[in-house]
Parts: structure tokens; C-alpha cells; sequence
């Protein structure tokens, strides 16, 4: 279960992590009057559950009462990599001297949560992990005993952190590794953690994500969520019946559709080891007909977000040329194809289904390693 920004940062101050002043606002007026409470500069972010908002014009820096009032009007409302804005969080300036990350979520590959800190915080910190992996200090932690203090000091000084900072933002990570682990969460992240010029550290942003299969322990959080869809993809996806744990949004800039979840998770795992990001998840099922993956490619094309779409299809119950018809009928309804697709079939009547496929229109790959690393390389070249 993902929650927004302003309930993080609740979480966070609760916990006693320094977090800037602020207060949400659903309407311009509402806006104004924050900001003038809390005084100026101030900044004006969306709350939606999307990750580049500041590039997108979802968060702006004021000056003052009429700055506040147009950012405010600007932002509510407006549509931000599909999602609708409505409530901002009106957060007092931080005037800031360096920007570090700390983060906190579950190294699946070694069976343990694992502590990260970075000296470059600010940026897109998978961007960082991919270029300069070095960059990012990592502590892995037993769950049986928690993190120790000599832990959240040993990754901190291994980070770089300056010595007269380390033993502040040493405390903070050990705060934000008991409230994860507590709070049964999956991710939990402060980029920046940004350090003023009298060397205070304040938390300018906050993830936290949790189990949601945990929230049966932890009825305080489970208010939190959203059951409303609150964006036009996920109101879309109940329309088309992809409900629950058929279709789950995320973040990154490659589609993917597969039948089966098995089969979908096995394609997100290889577009994460071909460097790639996954814009979602997407089970069509088994057995599922042309106009189910029909709709499926429409639903993946209407994500601002996915650059290309990968079909990964093992045909068993699902015919590959029932798949192929469909990819056909959604790919006919457009004038020009708006994003690259890129296609795996195999197993039943799969030589038939790529013989149906319009390989004008798609690119047909044989194994599902060749999709998913054409499938990233079209999503880079459309970045690019």
C-alpha cells in the first residue's frame, strides 16, 4: 500500500525524524492561507502517487501570497502523468547546503532488509544505483535483533558523511529502519534528507510504502488507503475488469502484459536486470480472448508514463493466435502506433500467432530475454 507524501511525513514526525513545517490544502484559498501562516519561501507540492512530480510542475518554490495563489491554482487540478491532483501539501523552504539520501526496504537476494545511504541525494537514486553504484553504502540487518547503533554509524561513515553530521543522520536511519520495520512496511525512503547551513538535518521528502497483506496489525495505516481509484488509469483498469492483483501501476517507463502472475513477475524481474524500470503490472489470465488484450494494450498506452510495452505470452490455456488477434484489433484502432510493442509468444498455437502478428506494426522477438532487452532499449531511445 502505497500513502502520500504529507501521511509519510506524519509517520516520520511522530517518530521524531526533523520534518519541515507544512499542511495539506484541497483548495487555492486553502493554499494561500497555509502559506502565509507558515510564511515564505514556501513550496507547493502535489500529492499523488508518482515519482518526478517537480520535472512534471507538480512542485513550485513561492515567494509570496500571489505566486502561492497561481502555483496552487496551476497545480490542483491539473493532470500529472495521468493522475488527478487534488490536494497539495503547502511545506515551509528549506534553505539547504547539501541534499543526502538514507533509505530503508527488503534485499530480497539476501533474505534481509538492508539500510541504504548515499552522499547523493536529490536525484533519482536508481539513476545513481545504475551509474555509480559505489555511491550508495549499504548495511544489511538481521531481523531477529534490529539495527544496532554501530550499524547505522558503519554505513553512514561509509557513505561519506561529513563527521559532524554523521551522528544526527545515524539516528535518523535507525528511527526510519524501527518505524519501517514496526510498521511492517516494504520501502521506506527520505530523498533528500537535506542539511541546512547551521548543519540541522530536515527530511524534505518522504516514501513509505507497506505490506499491504500486514494491515490487518495495523488499522492506523490501512485508514490511510485509498480504496477509491485515484487516478483515470486505475478507474480504467476496474472498467476493463483488471481488478486487484491483476494490474498494479508503478513507476517506471516500461509496459508490461503477460498471462499469469508467475510469468508477469518473471518479466518485471528481467526488465529490473536489463536496467530497464516497470511502468506496471498486468495480468491478463489465462485463456483470456482478443478483447481482453485488447483492452489491455489500450490500458498500457494511456500510461504517460511507459515508453514501450513488452507482450510476454506462454500459451497453455491462452492461444497464441487468440493473442495475436487481439494485439491485432488494439493496434488497428490507432492511426499511428504510439508506443513501440514489442512481442514474445510461445506454446500453444504460437507459430500460428506469429504468423497473425502485423510485424509492421510490432517487433517480434522469439525468447523473452530478446523482448525485454529490445523492449528497454526502445524505452531509453525514446527517453533519449
Amino acid at each position: 500500500m502505497r500513502i502520500h507524501e504529507y501521511q509519510a511525513k506524519g509517520l516520520f514526525a511522530e517518530a521524531g525524524i526533523p520534518t519541515p513545517e507544512s499542511e495539506l490544502a484541497r483548495t487555492v484559498d486553502e493554499a494561500v492561507e497555509v502559506a502565509d501562516d507558515i510564511s515564505y519561501p514556501v513550496a507547493i507540492k502535489a500529492q499523488v502517487h508518482v515519482g518526478g512530480r517537480g520535472k512534471a510542475g507538480g512542485i513550485k518554490l513561492v515567494e509570496n501570497t500571489e505566486e502561492a495563489r497561481e502555483a496552487a491554482d496551476d497545480i490542483l487540478g491539473m493532470d500529472l502523468k495521468g493522475y488527478h491532483v487534488d490536494r497539495v501539501l503547502v511545506e515551509e523552504a528549506v534553505d539547504f547546503t547539501n541534499e543526502l539520501y538514507i533509505g530503508v526496504t527488503m534485499d530480497r537476494g539476501e533474505g534481509k532488509p538492508v539500510a541504504m545511504v548515499s552522499t547523493r541525494g536529490g536525484v533519482n537514486i536508481e539513476e545513481v544505483a545504475e551509474e555509480d553504484p559505489d555511491a550508495i553504502a549499504r548495511e544489511h540487518i538481521d531481523p531477529a535483533f534490529g539495527m544496532h547503533d554501530y550499524q547505522a554509524r558503519k554505513v553512514v561513515y561509509e557513505a561519506g558523511i561529513d563527521a559532524g553530521l554523521a551522528g544526527d543522520v545515524a539516528s535518523i536511519l535507525k528511527t526510519l529502519y524501527n518505524l519501517w520495520e514496526d510498521s511492517d512496511a516494504s520501502d521506506a525512503e527520505i530523498n533528500p534528507l537535506m542539511v541546512t547551513a547551521d548543519d540541522d538535518i530536515i527530511a524534505a521528502d518522504a516514501v513509505f510504502n507497506v505490506d499491504g497483506d500486514a494491515l490487518f496489525r495495523h488499522p492506523d495505516l490501512e485508514e490511510m488507503e485509498e480504496t477509491a481509484a485515484d487516478d483515470d488509469l486505475e478507474a480504467k483498469a476496474q472498467e476493463y475488469g483488471f481488478e486487484g492483483s491483476n494490474y498494479v501501476r508503478l513507476s517506471g517507463d516500461v509496459g508490461i502484459i503477460g498471462n499469469g502472475a508467475g510469468l508477469v513477475m518473471t518479466t518485471l524481474d528481467l526488465v529490473d536486470y536489463y536496467g530497464g524500470s516497470p511502468a506496471n503490472f498486468l495480468d491478463i489470465g489465462g485463456g483470456a480472448k482478443a478483447e481482453r488484450v485488447a483492452n489491455a494494450l489500450d490500458l498500457v498506452f494511456s500510461d504517460e508514463n511507459a515508453d514501450a510495452v513488452v507482450f510476454n505470452i506462454f500459451g497453455g490455456i491462452t492461444r497464441g493466435d487468440e493473442v495475436a488477434n487481439g494485439i491485432n484489433d488494439a493496434l488497428d484502432q490507432f492511426d499511428e502506433i504510439p508506443k513501440p510493442v514489442i512481442v514474445r509468444l510461445a506454446g500453444t498455437n504460437a507459430e500460428e500467432g506469429m504468423e497473425i502478428l502485423n510485424e509492421e506494426l510490432v517487433q517480434v522477438e522469439k525468447t523473452l530475454e530478446d523482448a525485454v532487452q529490445a523492449a528497454v532499449a526502445a524505452a531509453e531511445e525514446v527517453e533519449a
